[in-house]
């Protein structure tokens, strides 16, 4: 854990990027204290989330039915508001019934007495005959009543216990407010007056548009609509209780639709994946998602749902070993098969679940060919056959002797690693030689290219797309490099190979180590 820690230390961005964890009962006091050390400027939250309704019973404990998600806030990085579904929304309790709140004048609680807070003991005059606000008083004196207005009703904050109160609103707040149309009145004369008041937080949902709004009262009132059908913007409690985050139907069952007949152990729920991220790359259409421990893929999936969602160009590099099972290792060794061995190597993580769940989700087919069965469900419901838009790029990190590195020998094991760098979009540059198998004076692709020979940079530069971002100069002479990066345009990122290569890995080493 200490080690993948230090990883993601090293390569999220301080400013602005989010660390999301998920774990179970068992490690979540160690790793919140580990994240404390690693990340001590960050903001950190852990939400308990339902994975299990039913929950798994285990003899002598309680059964488990949730896990924990840690998020570690790096910068300017906040979860965003989002129009919530009223799944979320039932979880949020009377805060987000899916109806606009409105709150009584009247304060209740702490500090309600009238000796608590004198200023805010005043008369507010009530029309009956419509009834709304005619007139707001001025704070009545210790001891004093105040004064009646012909055929207006006159109210008080008196408390249910009949004691003297005080409203929750200075005069001049409640008279700016009444032309706002945040004021409510309800009630009559016979059955007494009651005064309700949008606060500052219902009231900015208003304005933000979360709730529309459908005309005013006879008390100039806002009349505002329900907002239960298309959401509630809102960010939700620490407690997941939503449907789709079942890790059983919509993690091992979905799983299965996929891949029909590969197991693994314990997938998330695709949607909760989904849920957590949306959070923070809803406004970065953009952004770079790193998963250190990629396990069956699900946050690369929930990547390319989001991206259809909203048109966006997000990015997953998914990361993840070809490990075996415990049991499945055994009968492999009893059978006379290695670790490294093609019949080991099939039924590694990688192999056996991650890559044909990836090619099968956007494919839209099994890996035997079949179209999916099955729908997406809640956000986005679509047919799974449907698959996606996107390109999947799979590769393999390796040990490089790095003399061979150091002396162009390796250009297509290190290809991956600079389409990566150079923002792993597009078509790879995959070999330094033509068909013919003659090298390749310089290469191009769509978002980057490679000069093998800086004498040929003139032919490089005008064969280069105008907007690629990024080039790389093949050359062992910091001089004809600095030379080369002169005459290149200025808006280039320009990369020496193999020194900033071999300098990168070395550092890279040293701090993982």
């Amino acid at each position: 854990m200490e080690r993948r820690l230090l990883l993601a230390e090293q390569l999220l961005n301080p400013d602005d990027s989010v660390l999301i964890v998920t774990i179970d009962e068992k490690e979540y006091l160690r790793l919140g204290m580990l994240l404390q050390q690693m990340f001590p400027g960050a903001r950190q939250q852990m939400i308990s989330s339902l994975i299990n309704p039913a929950s798994v019973a285990r003899p002598g404990s309680f059964g488990r039915g949730d896990e924990y998600v840690f998020f570690v806030m790096l910068g300017s990085a906040l979860p965003q508001r989002l129009r919530l579904d009223r799944d979320w929304v039932s979880a949020r309790g009377r805060t987000h019934t899916g109806k606009v709140r409105w709150d009584l004048l009247r304060r209740s609680g702490t500090n309600a007495a009238r000796r608590d807070r004198p200023g805010l003991f005043y008369p507010i005059y009530i029309d009956p005959s419509v009834p709304c606000i005619a007139e707001v008083g001025t704070p009545v004196a210790a001891g004093a009543q105040p004064p009646d207005l012909e055929s207006l009703v006159t109210l008080l904050p008196i408390r249910q216990d009949g004691s003297e109160g005080n409203w929750t609103a200075m005069p001049s707040t409640l008279r700016r407010r009444v032309s706002e149309g945040r004021v409510r009145v309800s009630g009559s004369s016979a059955r007494g007056f009651t005064i309700s008041v949008l606060k500052d937080g219902e009231y900015a949902k208003v304005q933000a548009g979360e709730y529309e709004v459908l005309g005013r009262a006879a008390d100039n009132s806002l009349i505002v609509g329900d907002s239960v059908e298309d959401g509630v913007l809102a960010i939700p409690s620490t407690q997941w209780r939503i449907p789709s985050h079942d890790s059983t139907q919509y993690g091992s069952r979905l799983l299965s639709a996929i891949v029909p007949g590969r197991v693994f152990p314990f997938p998330k729920s695709l949607y909760a994946v989904e849920d957590a991220i949306r959070f923070f790359v809803k406004d970065k259409p953009n952004a770079v998602v790193v998963d250190f421990f990629a396990g069956s893929g699900t946050t690369a999936h929930a990547v390319m749902r989001l991206n259809r969602q909203d048109d966006g160009r997000r990015q997953a590099i998914v990361v993840t070993n070809n490990e075996v099972s415990a049991d499945e290792a055994k009968s492999l060794a009893e059978r006379g098969f290695r670790d490294g061995d093609p019949e080991w190597e099939a039924l590694g993580i990688f192999e056996h679940v991650t890559r044909p769940r990836l090619i099968a989700a956007v494919t839209g087919l099994t890996p035997d060919g079949t179209p999916i069965k099955g729908d997406y469900k809640f956000t986005d419901e679509s047919p799974m056959a449907d698959g996606f838009e996107e390109n999947v790029e799979f590769m393999k990190l390796t040990y490089l002797d790095p003399v061979d590195v150091e002396l162009d020998r390796a250009f297509a094991a290190v290809a991956p690693m600079l389409w990566l760098r150079a923002g792993g979009q597009g078509p790879i540059v995959a070999e330094r030689t033509d068909t013919r198998g003659e090298l390749l004076p310089f290469a191009v692709a769509d978002r980057y290219g490679v000069l093998f020979d800086p004498d040929r940079w003139r032919d490089f530069v005008a064969a280069l797309p105008g907007d690629a971002p990024t080039v790389f100069v093949v050359t062992d002479s910091a001089a004809v490099f600095a030379g080369v990066a002169e005459t290149l345009p200025a808006d280039l990122a320009v990369v020496r190979l193999y020194e900033n290569y071999l300098t990168t890995f070395a550092i890279n080493q040293r701090r993982v180590s």
